[in-house]
């Protein structure tokens, strides 16, 4: 499905960790495609989101067939099937007519379970969804779906009843609190392996704030910082070098 790493940059000696939301959207996701149903995991961008459910998902493999799509732009219902299509690897051209589209789709997605991934949820209007409501209703299809994405995807998914009330499971992501930065950033990297808790608390409170994403990237320039400097650990003069990079 991914690769074997999902880190925001190329940050070599990074380690997945295991946070609460973590093990909360592993007990989730497991639920979820037992029950063949729909959930939605939701929160702001750079909350850990898409690195836990792929973490999740891939675990699952290969007994599980797991297919990703990601969306870019707001798609329409046809550009969802053009996405389903390829994500599938169905041979020949896709069909041109919406009914042809349906039957194909619903005959392939009959053939075994499937688990669907669909990062980037917040681009898709209630149309699209709708489509792959459509599908999931379908009593032949063998469907989970997990929609990843921002408070859009939340607030689509939550505006028709219809929709919402076939959402197996809600989860939303939030910042780390200052106590999980504390447990959770010193195995992340050995950067902060050996840091003062005092240095890690600066480094989020003046930079950071509780955002995994920003966390690799201030550990990306730290980490450079420590090879430019040849210093052995973490200070704060290197760490204001380090946010003057994020500015």
């Amino acid at each position: 499905m991914t690769a074997a790493t999902y880190q925001y940059v190329d940050l070599p000696d990074a380690s997945v960790v295991t946070t609460r939301a973590l093990l909360t959207a592993r007990e989730n996701i497991t639920d979820t495609v037992a029950a063949r149903a729909m959930m939605c995991i939701h929160g702001g961008a750079g909350f850990g989101k898409t690195l836990a459910v792929n973490t999740c998902l891939r675990a699952l493999e290969p007994g599980e067939d797991v297919r990703k799509i990601t969306f870019r732009a707001r798609p329409t219902a046809r550009a969802v099937c053009y996405e389903l299509f390829t994500a599938l690897d169905l041979a020949g051209e896709p069909p041109r007519h919406p009914s042809e589209f349906d039957r194909l789709l619903k005959t392939a997605l009959a053939e075994r379970p499937r688990t669907f991934l669909v990062d980037e949820a917040q681009w898709l209007n209630g149309e699209a969804f709708e489509y792959f409501r459509y599908l999931w209703d379908e009593p032949s299809t063998q469907l989970a779906i997990i929609f990843v994405g921002g408070a859009g995807c939340h607030t689509v998914l939550r505006r028709e009843p219809m929709r919402s009330s076939r959402v197996f499971i809600w989860q939303q992501f939030t910042r780390l609190t200052p106590d999980e930065v504390l447990e959770v950033i010193p195995l992340f990297h050995p950067v902060w392996a050996d840091a003062d808790p005092e240095d890690i608390t600066f480094a989020d409170s003046h930079a950071a704030h509780g955002n995994f994403r920003v966390w690799a990237q201030l550990t990306a320039h730290t980490r450079t910082a420590l090879a430019r400097t040849g210093r052995p650990r973490v200070d704060q003069e290197l760490l204001r070098w380090a946010f003057s990079r994020l500015a």
